[in-house]
């Protein structure tokens, strides 16, 4: 049981290391702040034990998300001001005290296909705005995807069915990538031939057995 000592000095130890990281770093190496790295890990040390003793797990993730926002503001400001690229790890932070201050609602289809519709808009928005170019956003949503497909056929059971849905799914990706990144090869047919034996080794020897 986490008691008010442990995590005072948590804190305590947190604090004087920081201290300790930003006197060396200012001392050797003025002209490259890096001890902020160090100081966010030791930052998220107070934080969990504090939380963790009272039980405050989503205000965890609240305080949690956008310790890591302020963070990557901070080194993108830093490093790359003139291209915002904290904006693409923006939404999964984001996602993480919703999901938790939606409690049981968090479990069902129904908050799954709404975080993926989600998903795949903003990346999509982000894609058109930012680089155009290319349609990146087509391997988060292919990520996504995998959410609400898995989760309402394993919830019926029905384990072949997703076979078939989710080797529809990889065929479709791999098809749309060789297009868009490399039409003048046809590469998509070696993955799709494995992906074929996923369905195929289901239905031989569970479906077709279960039928004998």
């Amino acid at each position: 049981m986490i008691d008010r000592q442990q995590v005072g000095f948590a804190a305590v130890g947190s604090l004087m290391s920081i201290l300790f990281f930003m006197l060396v770093n200012f001392l050797t190496s003025p002209s490259e702040i890096w001890f902020i790295y160090p100081a966010f890990v030791l930052l998220f040390w107070p934080l969990s034990l504090a939380s963790v003793r009272k039980g405050y797990y989503r205000l965890y993730s609240l305080l949690g998300s956008l310790l890591v926002i302020v963070f990557l503001l901070t080194i993108n400001y830093m490093e790359s001001p003139d291209y915002p690229w904290f904006v693409y790890a923006l939404f999964p932070v984001i996602w993480w005290p919703i999901t938790m201050y939606s409690r049981s609602k968090a479990k069902t289809l129904t908050f799954a296909i709404i975080s993926n519709i989600s998903a795949i808009l903003y990346y999509s928005i982000l894609n058109a705005a930012m680089s155009p170019d290319y349609p990146w956003a087509i391997y988060p949503a292919f990520a996504v995807i995998w959410w609400p497909l898995a989760l309402y056929y394993v919830r019926k059971k029905q384990y072949y069915s997703f076979s078939i849905s989710a080797s529809s799914l990889m065929i479709a990706f791999f098809i749309t990538v060789n297009v868009v990144s490399s039409p003048d090869t046809i590469w998509a047919i070696y993955p799709i031939f494995a992906v074929l034996w996923w369905p195929l080794s289901i239905y031989y020897f569970q479906v077709k057995r279960i039928k004998n």
